[in-house]
């Protein structure tokens, strides 16, 4: 083949019944017949999602003639050889309103290339061009197109033709099409665009830019302390607002993203104290602008490149979305926009959440993020005692990886450094002719180097192995009290809670609890306890189980499928962790994390 581009078209069908259309031309075809795939997953989200079950008909030809379109597997296509171009058209269903698939219908249009761009199989590494045109609905006339791509034809945040330098930036560019609210700052000389679809009245862009702006110079900085550099010409945040909802992807000059109506600051609100929401919101940002440098150009080697078609298994989750998770809200302090306070609140949650589940001493995160295809991204009822978050625990790793640097450098080194070296050495250069990973092999002896010190200890017993991170013992030397509060007193059946229409629900039933030893199981909807109704409130519960102390025995009735079940129920002692942390007095040496 000899292609000097791949064009694409793309356009919106049918607004009502969710459905694009798309095309794509290849100049010179393979002459034994081309080949087309779709990806099977997105990057960031690591499991196999089968896009091409949302492709409705497909059908080529060549030179204005029909030509055979075989299909070869659930994502795979190949045409039958033909002289001269070749094009394939094809629709796909939109309906997924997720950060990782496509969605349409008559208030805005979106899409990752993933779920839409078939891979002309042999010509991934030329330009690829893609005609993004309106919709003729009448309800598209004030539409505006949002993305990262570069423009071709088309004027900025219009319709028309953009440009990708191969296939895996055209896929990593996601696209944005509506009547969004939209405004743009300039973070150490780099624009950065900030778009919101759905409904949004009286959205304070003003402050969303100012404290955006302050998260990214920061990262900027952190990551080019000199030269204060971003790796991208232009970013997008692109964030769909909606009633309830969390969410979010990274790309590599853009991010897409969910949050709730709530979250988001009102002009009514400027001069306020930002609502714990807002924080969520900037949290987000953060962890996905994080990204555009740990994980989209510091790769685990077996990313470089992406096989699009099957599970890329890594042991290195840990450090990609763990550390980013452990970055996320320090940015916030670094920029000026959390408080040590509010900080420390955050991460007594995050401890908390990881001490809860005794998932965490059967699985290591080194094996959690090998097993993310199989087990973080296919939760079920029993996760909480066989898994460990990579993005968790990960993130205390962070914390304890830098804390222990710092202390036995005496400040002078830190969880940073590391970061940095490894962008100089693995990230600066990954799209500029020079895409090597790192492997964990060259992860551990990075961080030997830069450390000075050896890691192999810590790697052993917190990495590949299930030890708690041991923040009890590192908080102190930086003037921070570490305690543990659980309610000990408190009579408790070890189960999560949920609602299940007007039933009450048992959604994860904890290893050793009083309900798992009196036969009770996840998915049983509790009648009730000691002959008193249990309400359709989570908060019932805990109401009725507080006339009794540790160690009484109650009866609980609850259905299983659509059988009445009885269990004596001996209460035991609240096993909740209840992690406080506290800056007791301030340190110049070793500096916390929080001051760098």
């Amino acid at each position: 083949m000899n292609n000097k581009k791949i064009s694409y078209t793309i356009a919106a069908k049918d607004l009502a019944a969710h459905m694009f259309q798309v095309s794509v031309t290849v100049e010179s075809p393979a002459p034994e017949g081309q080949v087309f795939t779709l990806p099977a997953w997105i990057p960031g989200s690591y499991m196999i999602r089968e896009f091409s079950r949302n492709i409705v008909q497909a059908r080529a030809e060549c030179g204005g003639q029909p030509v055979e379109l075989t299909k070869l597997d659930k994502h795979s296509w190949q045409a039958a050889p033909c002289k001269g171009k070749l094009t394939v058209h094809y629709e796909v269903y939109a309906w997924d309103l997720s950060v990782r698939a496509a969605h349409l219908d008559q208030t805005h249009g979106f899409f990752n290339g993933t779920s839409v761009f078939l891979r002309v199989v042999g010509s991934e590494d030329v330009p690829h061009v893609v005609d993004i045109q309106r919709p003729a609905h009448e309800a598209a006339a004030k539409w505006r197109v949002a993305t990262a791509l570069k423009e071709l034809k088309a004027k900025r945040y219009g319709f028309g033709s953009y440009i990708a330098q191969d296939y895996d930036e055209l896929i990593d560019s996601p696209v944005e099409m509506g009547t969004f609210a939209m405004a743009s700052f300039k973070a150490l000389g780099v624009q950065h665009d900030v778009v919101f679809t759905g409904r949004t009245p009286n959205l304070d862009l003003v402050r969303i830019c100012a404290d955006l702006k302050q998260i990214c110079e920061t990262q900027i900085a952190f990551f080019e302390p000199r030269s204060k550099k971003a790796p991208m010409e232009r970013y997008v945040f692109m964030t769909m607002v909606v009633g309830e909802g969390y969410g979010g992807l990274e790309h590599r000059a853009s991010t897409a993203l969910i949050c709730a109506r709530a979250d988001l600051p009102t002009i009514s609100q400027r001069g306020k104290e930002p609502s714990d929401g807002y924080m969520t919101y900037l949290g987000l940002c953060s962890h996905e602008y994080f990204h555009t440098w740990n994980v989209k150009r510091i790769k685990p080697a077996v990313f470089a490149p992406y096989d699009y078609q099957v599970e890329n298994y890594t042991s290195l989750l840990w450090l990609f979305e763990g550390f980013t998770s452990y970055y996320d809200d320090l940015m916030l302090v670094r920029a000026g926009l959390l408080s040590e306070e509010g900080y420390f609140k955050l991460l007594n949650k995050t401890v908390g959440g990881v001490l809860r589940g005794s998932g965490r001493t059967k699985q290591s995160v080194a094996d959690s993020s090998f097993d993310a295809w199989g087990k973080y991204y296919r939760q079920d009822e029993n996760s909480p005692n066989a898994i460990v978050s990579y993005y968790a625990k990960g993130s205390l790793i962070g914390l304890a990886l830098d804390l222990t640097i710092r202390a036995k450098t005496a400040g002078k080194r830190s969880l940073d450094d590391i970061m940095r070296a490894l962008w100089q050495r693995y990230g600066r250069d990954f799209y500029n002719g020079k895409p090597r990973g790192v492997t964990p092999q060259a992860v551990e002896a990075l961080f030997d180097e830069i450390a000075g010190f050896k890691l192999k200890p810590f790697f052993d017993k917190y990495i590949r192995g299930t030890e708690d991170v041991p923040l009890a013992k590192l908080l102190p030397q930086f003037g921070v009290s570490y305690k543990d509060e659980r309610k000990s007193a408190k009579p408790s059946m070890d189960v999560n809670i949920g609602r299940d229409g007007a039933d009450c629900k048992l959604t994860a039933v904890h290893d050793g609890g009083a309900a798992q030893k009196a036969g009770l199981s996840a998915n049983d909807l509790l009648v009730a306890i000691d002959g008193l109704r249990v309400s359709g409130n989570p908060s019932n519960v805990e109401a009725l189980l507080a006339r009794y102390k540790v160690g009484d025995t109650v009866q609980v009735y609850a259905f299983r499928r659509d059988e009445l079940m009885a269990f004596d129920v001996t209460l035991q002692g609240d096993r909740v962790p209840a992690i406080t942390m506290l800056v007791e007095e301030k340190k110049t040496t070793p500096r916390r994390p929080t001051a760098a």
